[in-house]
């Protein structure tokens, strides 16, 4: 017979096996999501291998491992490390800056549609580029056969991206502070602001002389070409230390996503936290933007993946973004160099081809919402 003591004995054990299997599934889940982290990393080195063989030139496997082991000091050398390695590694660390930018801006925006590009911070960018090709000369036709138009002063253009997308960022979060302003109105801002900055680029080119336009439409152009191992290096040490600083503040983001209150209640600042994030997010975004040009939707499309496979745990979910955005601009970028080679094709159209259906469906998923 069950009495009333026994019963009240039962009923600990019961919390405590419930407990027990909640532990064991978040376990069985942290480890699935571990497996999903080194599988990406593994997609991660066999593109970047693909890509360094892949290209105009005929380069096999063996030529590409002689030259990484320097064992080869001919034309196969010059062409891995001066051309293919240098754009394989800003593939990655462009990837990797542009797609954790994304997942923190979701979510200390509270909008799944936030991203650099959508933002208009990209479009900033563009702007503050051919102000400076137009104010200060930075574009120019090189004395080749070609006739190639080049930037001539890359590190006065980047400037100028760099100032500028720093503005459109500081605008964003003026918004995103006025109380009447919903994670929704933010981004549609984010796109009006985008418009304006476009107006803007428009009416400099209508000025502008016939060199001047041509360097404009080519740094618009998405090219991971154009970065050396001195600007890739540059990019790298920042994409680095943002990603240190935002897996750093994985838990305030994981408290965000309970709700600006419940994050409250757990002594974060949300103020701050937006504020710090969304700067360091935006100096990310316009150091690889304004060495490469406008490469959109990756900050948006690695996120979304990412969330459905590792869920929001930011633990997990920041560097499985990180190396999912990195993977898909390796992809793009090889696609563009052998799609229709010898010719080389803007990667920033390649993303953006693929990115904006996704950005319609989110939008019609939202409206369904």
């Amino acid at each position: 017979m069950i009495t009333t003591s026994n019963r009240e004995h039962a009923v600990p054990h019961e919390h405590d096996a419930v407990a027990r299997q909640g532990i064991e599934e978040y376990r069985r889940q942290a480890r699935r999501h571990r497996l999903v982290i080194v599988s990406l990393i593994g997609v991660v080195l066999v593109t970047a291998v693909l890509a360094i063989n892949a290209g105009a030139a005929n380069t096999t496997s063996v030529d590409v491992i002689k030259a990484l082991l320097g064992q080869d000091n001919g034309m196969n050398k010059v062409v891995i490390w001066n051309i293919r390695l240098p754009r394989v590694t800003a593939a990655i660390v462009v990837g990797i800056g542009l797609a954790v930018s994304g997942v923190v801006m979701q979510t200390t925006l509270r909008n799944a549609l936030a991203s650099p590009f959508t933002l208009g911070i990209s479009n900033a960018a563009a702007f503050g580029a051919n102000l400076a090709i137009v104010g200060f000369g930075a574009g120019m036709i090189t004395s080749n056969a070609n006739a190639a138009v080049t930037v001539s002063s890359p590190a006065v253009v980047a400037t100028g991206a760099f100032i500028f997308s720093m503005l459109a960022t500081l605008i964003i979060i003026a918004l995103s502070k006025n109380r009447g302003f919903s994670p929704e109105t933010v981004v549609l801002a984010g796109v009006a602001l985008g418009s304006l900055f476009t107006a803007g680029s428009t009416l400099i080119q209508y000025f502008a002389d016939d060199v001047q336009i041509a360097a404009m439409v080519f740094w618009t152009f998405g090219d991971l070409g154009r970065p050396g191992w001195r600007e890739v290096t540059i990019i790298a040490v920042i994409t680095l230390v943002a990603t240190i600083f935002f897996m750093f503040r994985r838990w305030d983001y994981n408290a965000l996503d309970a709700g600006e209150d419940a994050a409250r209640s757990l002594g974060v600042n949300v103020a701050r936290l937006r504020m710090v994030t969304m700067l360091v997010a935006a100096g990310v975004t316009a150091i690889g933007v304004s060495f490469t040009g406008i490469i959109g939707f990756i900050g948006l499309i690695a996120p979304h993946m990412m969330r459905r496979v590792v869920g929001i745990d930011h633990r997990f979910l920041i560097p499985a973004s990180a190396l999912a955005g990195a993977a898909l601009l390796l992809i793009a970028d090889t696609l563009a160099r052998t799609m229709i080679s010898p010719i080389v094709l803007p990667v920033g159209a390649l993303t953006s081809f693929f990115g904006a259906p996704l950005f319609l469906w989110l939008l019609m998923r939202k409206g369904k919402q």
